[in-house]
């Protein structure tokens, strides 16, 4: 363990240190931040207010609206002269989120992604190729000193050109990977096309930035040979490092010293208990460039807080099933990709990349799944091509209680990316 004392704590005294936080951090953004003190006014809400944990429930939610209104530093709570790091999302559907950085959060920072580094099974003896994209995105500068401070050695390679990525990943004799679910997978089949998979050294692979499923997990560990572990985090809250997963696999940690989480059922404004499934919302406690209280991630997901057997006491979250902005409604079902995922993922006919195109036809919403095979000979023979479209039209029939139209394609045939992958291209927007 990276942090014994407080990844192995006892939950009375995490709850003390919680509270204190808490405390601290809600007065800090009153005093600091504008919009949290017209917020706190125009309920009546004060800081002396907060006297419990339960007493959260009182503060209003942040959301990502909250954070594009205030574009670009409207929510910093320490002058300019402070902010040693800026980084920012993509801003594909309007202005980016910007979070600052003080040097206290970014040594923060790096301490939770140790954390989360070493659960995984890493140490300081391992090669870290970091293919998450350099820039204003969180992930690679986020993972990179984390790496550091844990002693490894950073191989930073960014994202993108995948010959050159599998050159060095053999080279410098890598032994750990990290990058998208969607990356890592095509960078483990293209190795295996090219005949290299045996020349790699790789026995770590730590993904985020994109929900993955337990089924994509076991395919990347069969395909590449090595321990696929996920970590999550967001812009919003200072990026990846909020929680990963360890060798038990069984959730992730959530580093509680830093976050508070909560499992809040939306449709009746109700904070839910252990094992309950909701939205999780998230209050930075030790945050000073850009604290954010409540922030509602629209990841949905569950806690359970029995410590694991890998002895850490912290929470842990179940992995994440869906956004609730992600969720696509089809003839008044509720659909997530990942449960299309689940089901392609598990079937070793299959290739490992897919696309969901969603449309509507004669007033009525329609499904369709593109899937690669994995042997393009199938595609040849008439009789087993069609017996194994009804497999997965049955498959998908039972986990989501609607037909879905199958249409099986040549391996490699659907575009590939280097970032975060798009899955889902809904054409009734248009």
């Amino acid at each position: 363990m990276f942090s014994p004392e407080m990844e192995k704590i006892d939950r009375k005294v995490l709850r003390e240190m919680q509270l204190e936080r808490l405390k601290h951090i809600v007065r800090y953004c009153y005093e600091n931040v504008p919009m949290y003190k017209n917020r706190f006014d125009a309920i009546g809400l004060k800081p002396e207010h907060i006297k419990t944990l339960k007493d959260i429930e009182l503060i209003p939610y942040t959301t990502k609206d909250d954070l594009r209104d205030n574009y670009p530093f409207g929510l910093f709570a320490v002058p300019m002269k402070k902010i040693i790091r800026l980084h920012a999302s993509s801003g594909t559907t309007g202005k980016p989120i910007v979070g600052g950085y003080t040097r206290a959060d970014l040594d923060n920072w790096s301490t939770c992604i140790a954390r989360i580094l070493s659960m995984a099974g890493a140490t300081d003896e391992d090669i870290f190729q970091v293919s998450f994209g350099y820039g204003l995105f969180t992930g690679g500068f986020g993972l990179h000193y984390g790496v550091e401070k844990l002693g490894a050695t950073v191989v930073p390679m960014s994202s993108g050109n995948t010959e050159r990525q599998l050159m060095l990943m053999r080279d410098f004799g890598a032994t750990a990977l990290i990058a998208t679910p969607s990356y890592a997978m095509y960078l483990a089949e293209t190795a295996k096309r090219e005949g290299i998979l045996k020349d790699l050294k790789i026995r770590l692979v730590c993904m985020g930035a994109e929900a993955s499923t337990a089924e994509t997990h076991e395919s990347l560990q069969k395909l590449f040979g090595a321990f696929p572990t996920e970590n999550y985090g967001l812009t919003e809250v200072g990026g990846p490092g909020v929680a990963g997963e360890c060798r038990e696999k069984a959730g992730m940690h959530i580093n509680e010293d830093m976050f508070y989480p909560e499992i809040v059922d939306m449709e009746h404004n109700k904070v839910l208990g252990e094992g309950e499934q909701g939205e999780m919302v998230i209050t930075t406690l030790v945050k000073e460039g850009m604290p954010v209280l409540r922030y509602r991630t629209k990841d949905i997901t569950s806690l359970t807080f029995e410590p694991c057997k890998c002895g850490r006491t912290t929470a842990r979250m179940s992995r994440v099933v869906g956004r609730t902005d992600d969720m696509l409604i089809i003839r008044g079902v509720n659909v997530f990709p990942s449960q299309i995922e689940s089901v392609l993922m598990g079937m070793d006919e299959l290739g490992k990349t897919y696309e969901i195109i969603v449309d509507r036809v004669n007033y009525m919403d329609t499904l369709e799944v593109h899937v690669e095979v994995d042997d393009a000979s199938l595609l040849t023979d008439y009789f087993k091509l069609e017996e194994l479209v009804a497999k997965i039209k049955h498959k998908l029939r039972v986990v989501l209680q609607i037909d879905v139209k199958v249409k099986l394609v040549e391996p490699f045939s659907i575009k590939r990316s280097e970032g975060k992958v798009k899955r889902v291209t809904d054409l009734r927007k248009k």
